[in-house]
């Protein structure tokens, strides 16, 4: 089961609500506290289709939830500039955009060895076995959040099949937005560490939610913010 001991976001105050950027940074205490259990219901789910995969019990907590922008991003994800693995799925049904797992190099292939239940530093490269791994583990977190979020919403949310891309945290992140071009200031960003029990190992990533514009709208209506 997960756990959840979140921090209060730093969240602007704007006042006007016809704007994307406004009325997601004028979130209330109550929408966060919503979407915080959103996250930690999502995170409790992906925890236990992990541990069943793995063997091993992975414990999920939510540490922090925010809406940044696509510049402050980078530093959450790593203090220096440094590769990252993304598992890229499009949003479908009543609601369209694109998620994205964010997870910084040694996070990912550790998360590779466990998915391929091999012993710890035996994977050094990304092979197709270590790529189909880290796919399957990006289909069930964002599955999970993504069905925590569906169930909240009363929407239907389908997800694509998985992407992944290897880069600079900053490429993938200017890749995602620049294909897609959701508002730059309205990025929804739930970072995750998962703790192994047997091992007391702590990893992190980051699950990202981008809307499009329409949808997001949806959002924040289904979260009385019209």
């Amino acid at each position: 089961m997960a756990e959840m001991t979140m921090q209060e976001s730093d969240v602007g105050q704007g006042h006007d609500s016809g704007a994307p950027r406004s009325a997601v940074r004028a979130l209330k205490g109550i929408q966060l506290d919503a979407l915080r259990e959103v996250a930690n219901i999502g995170a409790g789910h992906a925890a236990t289709a992990l541990s069943q995969m793995t063997g091993s019990t992975i414990m999920i907590k939510v540490p922090a939830i925010s809406i940044a922008s696509i510049e402050e991003l980078p530093a959450q994800f790593s203090p220096e500039e440094e590769p990252v693995a993304a598992v890229m799925m499009h949003m479908l049904g009543d609601l369209t955009g694109r998620t994205l797992l964010v997870f910084p190099k040694p996070t990912v292939m550790r998360l590779a060895e466990l998915m391929l239940r091999r012993p710890v530093g035996s994977s050094v490269a990304f092979s197709e076995l270590e790529s189909s791994a880290i796919k399957e583990t990006g289909n069930i977190l964002s599955g999970a959040y993504m069905n925590a979020l569906s169930d909240f919403l009363g929407m239907l949310l389908l997800p694509s099949p998985p992407t992944l891309v290897i880069d600079m945290s900053t490429a993938v992140l200017a890749s995602a937005f620049g294909e897609f071009a959701p508002d730059p200031d309205s990025v929804l960003c739930v970072e995750s560490e998962f703790t192994l029990r047997e091992t007391d190992l702590n990893l992190r990533g980051f699950f990202l939610l981008l809307p499009d514009p329409a949808s997001l709208q949806v959002m924040l209506r289904a979260l009385r913010l019209d």
